[in-house]
């Protein structure tokens, strides 16, 4: 008697499971399928996820996809502010956001570009400069180049003011980043 009711608890259960395991399968393709039915918080969200998913990689392609393919060396450099005093973590971490940040733009635009770098062993070099027009005026001449960079700015949590531009990253073949980057000393 005991069995049967354990064995009659264990079966509702799995019933349970069952049923509910059905709801979130409809509910999820129902909301996929049919977004109007998602209130309004979620839609935005689900239309931000689907984007992503959906980008072809056809469209806007950065013009250092096609030196993918002519050039073998490519390589990634960071230059750092030298003049905003910045302590040795803080460095670390702005360098960490804007080659991450350049990453990012490039994930869909310059996919080939991205490899190649990776296929040199991701090679990243940290030079450093004085001041924030010599680093718009070397983030000018890597886009004159057709070089794609990034520049981080600070929030201004820390140690520096908000809205510091701190640390411009540059990727490309090694000779058209040494155009750009080759008189900078390392930091």
């Amino acid at each position: 008697m005991m069995e049967d009711a354990v064995d009659a608890c264990s079966h509702g259960y799995l019933q349970l499971v069952l049923v509910g395991t059905g709801c979130l399968i409809a509910g999820y393709y129902l909301c996929r399928r049919w977004p109007a039915l998602l209130p309004p918080r979620m839609k935005k969200q689900a239309g931000k996820r689907s984007t992503v998913h959906q980008y072809d990689g056809k469209k806007d392609l950065h013009p250092v996809e096609v030196l993918a393919d002519k050039h073998e060396d490519f390589k990634m450099v960071l230059v750092v502010r030298n003049d905003l005093k910045m302590g040795k973590g803080k460095i670390a971490a702005q360098c960490s956001h804007s080659s991450l940040g350049l990453y990012k733009k490039l994930f869909f635009r310059a996919p080939k570009a991205l490899q190649r770098w990776e296929m040199c062993g991701s090679v990243k070099v940290v030079t450093k400069t004085e001041s924030e027009e010599e680093l718009l005026f070397l983030q000018s001449r890597a886009k004159s180049l057709k070089l794609p960079t990034h520049i981080t700015i600070d929030a201004g949590r820390t140690q520096i003011a908000a809205n510091s531009r701190t640390v411009l990253t540059v990727l490309g073949p090694d000779e058209l980043v040494d155009e750009v980057t080759g008189s900078l000393k390392l930091l």
